[in-house]
C-alpha cells in the first residue's frame, strides 16, 4: 500500500452506453438499482482511491438510455487509463458497456466542460406495435404525425430561452434559461427520430417538450398555443410527457476532442421500418 500511497493520481473518462429501462436512473439512490452505484462497485474491485465517485456529464432519469454518457473518475491504481474499459465491462452487467477509456487532465470535468449534450427520441408511427422496439421507442399509432408542423415549431426554440413551462418539479437548478443548439427531426418508414442539443437541460425538460411536439402533430395543439406555453412559462398548461424509455443521450461535446472519432461517434442504432410513410429530413 505504500507505493500506491505514492503513486500520483489522474483523472480517467469514460464513454457509456446502457439500456435504462434496467436502472432506477443515473444517479445513485438508497433504493434502487443505479447505473452510478453499479460503476462506483466496478471501479472499487480495481483502484484503492476510496470512496470512488463517478461523474456524469447528465443525470438520466429513470428508464432514460444512454448511448455515449460521459463520465470521469479519479484513480491512484496501476491499471492503465486505457484498459480500464474492458476491466470494468467484465464486472459490468451486459446492459452497461464501456466503450473506451482514456486519461484526462485533473481540470477536465465529464459534466463542467461540457458545451452541449444531445438527446435523441425515438417514436414508432405505425398502427400495430413492434416487440422489437418496444423497449427503447414511444407507439404513437392513433395519428400519423404531421413533421411538417413538428418541425416548425421545434425551430422556434432555438436560441437562449427561459424554458420554465418544460422543467419538472424536483429541480435544483438555479436557473431555468439554457440555449438549444440544435433540432432536428427525421422520418424513417414508420419510425420518427428528434434530436435537441443544448447548452444543459432542466430536468424532464426533452420529455415535455416531445409531449407537446406530438400534440402539435396530432393536431391537438397549435402551434401558437405551444409557442404562448412556453414564451410566457406556463407550466399549468405543460401536463403532457413522453415516456422514459424512448428518450436517449446520444452524445456529449467538448472543445477539445478527447475520445476517438470511431468510439465516440452517434452509436444509436437507427431502424427503418418500412410503410407508407417515405423518409424525410429536415
Amino acid at each position: 500500500m505504500k507505493d500506491l500511497k505514492n503513486k500520483s493520481q489522474r483523472r480517467v473518462g469514460l464513454v457509456i452506453q446502457y439500456q435504462g429501462s434496467s436502472f432506477s436512473g443515473w444517479q445513485r439512490q438508497k433504493d434502487g438499482t443505479t447505473v452510478q452505484g453499479l460503476i462506483e462497485k466496478a471501479i472499487e474491485q480495481l483502484d484503492p482511491i476510496r470512496p470512488v465517485k463517478a461523474v456524469a456529464a447528465g443525470r438520466t432519469d429513470a428508464g432514460v438510455h444512454a448511448s455515449g454518457q460521459v463520465v470521469h473518475f479519479d484513480s491512484c491504481g496501476y491499471i492503465p487509463s486505457e484498459k480500464f474499459a474492458s476491466a470494468l465491462n467484465g464486472r459490468l452487467p451486459k446492459s452497461i458497456r464501456i466503450l473506451e477509456s482514456v486519461e484526462q487532465s485533473a481540470e477536465w470535468h465529464a459534466c463542467h466542460s461540457a458545451i452541449f449534450r444531445r438527446y435523441r427520441y425515438s417514436i414508432y408511427n405505425a398502427k400495430n406495435p413492434n416487440v422489437f422496439v418496444d423497449q427503447w421507442a414511444w407507439h404513437r399509432y392513433q395519428y400519423s404525425l404531421d413533421l411538417d408542423l413538428m418541425n416548425l415549431a421545434g425551430q422556434k426554440l432555438k436560441g437562449f430561452h427561459d424554458f420554465a413551462a418544460f422543467q419538472k418539479s424536483g429541480s435544483d437548478r438555479k436557473s431555468s434559461w439554457t440555449t438549444i443548439q440544435d433540432f432536428q427531426i427525421q422520418r424513417l418508414g414508420d419510425m420518427i427520430y428528434i434530436d435537441i442539443q443544448a447548452s444543459g437541460f432542466l430536468y424532464g425538460m426533452v420529455r415535455l417538450l416531445v409531449g407537446q411536439l406530438v400534440a402539435i402533430g396530432e393536431h391537438k395543439l397549435s402551434i401558437s398555443a405551444f409557442e404562448r406555453r412556453w414564451m410566457e412559462c406556463i407550466r399549468c398548461e405543460v401536463k403532457e410527457a413522453a415516456p422514459a424509455k424512448g428518450l436517449c443521450l446520444v452524445s456529449v461535446g467538448y472543445k477539445t476532442p478527447i475520445f476517438s472519432e470511431l468510439q465516440y461517434g452517434d452509436t444509436f442504432p437507427k431502424c427503418y421500418l418500412t410503410s407508407r410513410n417515405p423518409p424525410i429530413t429536415y
